[in-house]
């Protein structure tokens, strides 16, 4: 238990730019730069502990957190003072899995943290002259007034509407209003709202609501129905207890089309009334906040969010077509600017079109929407992967990701690519916690849970990996990525025939194998000891790059995978001059282990961007 509190306190550390002064028996003494950083790697802390208690066996770990602000005194690596002894003498007057601040801390936090506190007033504390004025946080109500650290009843998901609107080309405004409400919510403090990828799958698969609620780890859920006819719209939902299968709320709404920015936010505020979430006034003002003021606008901007699911190439321009067109309604709709940025992204991403192309694009629309409203997550979304994936882009590509966990923290995306970071810059704990925590928002999507599978590995725990890789697998068997990092886990793990076979699974789906499962395998087959056919592939991958010019990065991956280091710097080189989109994340791949300490390794690294290696 001791092992795992450590383990979890130091990946919140590493996110909230604390540090581990030293441990006291079953006690930790922590220091942040500031009282924000403590009060919510706090909150954090004591959320991931009630998730590590669901999931696993008694004993329960149940901590008691006291936060004080002051001067102190550095003693070698030790701090001292009398801060110190008022923090250590309020721990105790915390629940268990409770927090307790002082006044100074209070003070600072109180604007900044959706959460309330209670005040228990001055407190007498052993070894400090006057008394303290002490303040319990509240992160939801419970029965005996005590501070649970987090209630699952704020695991919200919002299912898929019912369309039944007489004109079933209406299923876009199901499918968008969905979209937007899931949007809306996530906006209100203190809930966690699973992703439309994994509440989707109940569109065609509908199940009893506890056992949706089990199968998400949702508490809450918002389930309802629009029907749409001509300018008018009917939106009806109902909040529901998933573990007691018990109505909270239940509205009817019937306006116009014009109205539905009104319905949206209405429901997030009656949401958060039946949970019983305190919203500030500037939490009111961001839900009252309508993205855009006309109608036809959004209209289209839905058509778009229907067919920009559907993730093909010709879907995905055909989505582009309607922002574009929403747009040139509104110059001003920001949301639109994003999703024409994130499509592009999709776009390069699988290189649907060259990626250099389609990123720019996307790095254009992004911009625009920025420009128009700086608080669009999902525009700082779309500009990380424009930069991530060139060279020289990596702390760029990091500030915009941070950006968009902090305005947004229930986008699944921002939190698995944030574990791929970490693992960048040598912070495995903090990468596992990013990773858990994507699955937590999105536990149905293949896409997601193979890529904190990845980050899993790619942190250093190929252990962790294996069972969301198998899953992933599950969920969409012809997922080749969910096969390469299974693959890669078990020859991690020493499971080597395993790992080939896993790999050559990825390559046989895809047809030809693309470079990058090629290379992964030639990784795998080096492991193993067998060295001719990984130089078979590694022909293979020549011989692609000398029809199609593409792989350059791949290669190097492959002769650093067998050590052949002048080759494998030579092909770094290479992929880097023509603008191979691998170029800024070669780092995450395990076969430039062989590298590392050749000093042209860490000069590359600088070249392309990436941190000196601590």
């Amino acid at each position: 238990m001791l092992q795992d509190q450590e383990r979890l306190v130091r990946g919140l550390l590493e996110v909230h730019r604390g540090r581990l002064v030293k441990s006291i028996g079953d006690g930790l003494l922590l220091e942040f730069p500031d009282a924000l950083d403590a009060v919510t790697c706090a909150i954090d802390l004591q959320r991931h502990i009630e998730e590590r208690n669901a999931r696993e066996l008694p004993p329960e770990l149940r901590v008691r957190i006291g936060v004080h602000l002051g001067d102190v005194e550095e003693s070698g690596a030790d701090i001292l003072g009398d801060s110190v002894n008022v923090a250590s003498r309020i721990e105790p007057l915390a629940e268990a899995g409770g927090i307790c601040l002082t006044s100074p801390v209070y003070d600072q936090v109180q604007n900044k943290v959706h959460f309330r506190v209670d005040r228990l007033g001055p407190q007498t504390l052993k070894g400090v002259r006057e008394p303290i004025v002490v303040y319990r946080v509240i992160s939801s109500p419970s029965s005996d007034g005590g501070p649970p650290a987090a209630s699952p009843a704020l695991r919200l998901a919002v299912l898929p509407l019912t369309n039944m609107s007489p004109d079933p080309n209406d299923e876009y405004f199901a499918d968008g209003l969905t979209e937007e409400i899931i949007s809306t919510v996530s906006k209100v403090p203190e809930l966690s709202v699973i992703s439309r990828t994994s509440v989707m799958h109940y569109k065609s698969q509908p199940k009893p609501i506890v056992e949706i609620g089990h199968e998400l780890g949702a508490g809450t859920i918002l389930e309802g129905s629009v029907r749409k006819a001509g300018q008018r719209v009917r939106v009806a939902v109902q909040l529901i207890d998933a573990e007691r299968d018990r109505h909270l709320w239940a509205e009817n709404y019937d306006r116009g089309v014009d109205d539905i920015f009104a319905i949206q936010s209405e429901i997030a505020e009656q949401v958060a009334r039946a949970l019983k979430v305190h919203l500030l006034d500037s939490d009111k003002g961001i839900l009252e906040k309508a993205p855009t003021d006309v109608t036809e606008a959004y209209l289209l901007y839905m058509k778009g969010v229907f067919h920009q699911q559907r993730m093909s190439r010709g879907e995905l321009e055909t989505a582009i077509g309607f922002f574009e067109e929403a747009v040139r309604k509104d110059p001003r709709y920001g949301r639109a600017y994003a999703a024409i940025g994130l499509a592009y992204v999709f776009l390069g991403l699988w290189e649907m079109l060259p990626s250099a192309e389609a990123f720019a694009k996307a790095q254009v629309a992004a911009k625009q929407a920025l420009d128009v409203d700086p608080s669009l997550a999902e525009a700082h979304i779309a500009l990380f992967f424009t930069v991530y994936h060139r060279g020289g882009g990596f702390n760029e590509a990091r500030l915009h990701l941070e950006e968009a966990n902090t305005l947004n923290p229930s986008l699944p995306e921002a939190h698995v690519h944030m574990g791929n970071i970490y693992s960048i810059l040598e912070r495995p704990d903090a990468a596992v916690i990013e990773a858990q925590r994507a699955i937590e928002l999105d536990p149905l999507s293949a896409s997601t849970i193979q890529l904190a599978a990845s980050a899993f590995l790619y942190a250093g725990h190929p252990e962790l990996a294996i069972l969301p890789a198998q899953r992933a697998v599950e969920i969409n068997p012809r997922g080749t990525w969910a096969h390469c990092t299974l693959g890669l886990s078990y020859t991690q793990l020493g499971r080597l025939e395993e790992g080939v076979e896993e790999l050559r699974k990825a390559i046989e789906i895809s047809g030809r194998g693309s470079p990058a499962e090629l290379s992964d395998l030639v990784y795998t087959l080096s492991r193993a000891g067998r060295d001719d056919e990984a130089r078979k592939v590694i022909a293979e991958l020549l011989e692609n790059h000398a029809k199609r010019g593409t792989g350059a990065a791949a290669i190097a991956y492959s002769y650093a995978s067998v050590g052949d280091a002048d080759r494998a710097f030579e092909w770094l080189e290479k992929g880097f001059r023509e603008g191979s989109g691998y170029a800024g994340v070669f780092m995450l791949d395990l076969g430039f282990k062989t590298l590392s300490s050749d000093p042209r390794f860490e000069t590359y690294r600088s070249r392309v961007g990436l941190p000196a290696r601590r």
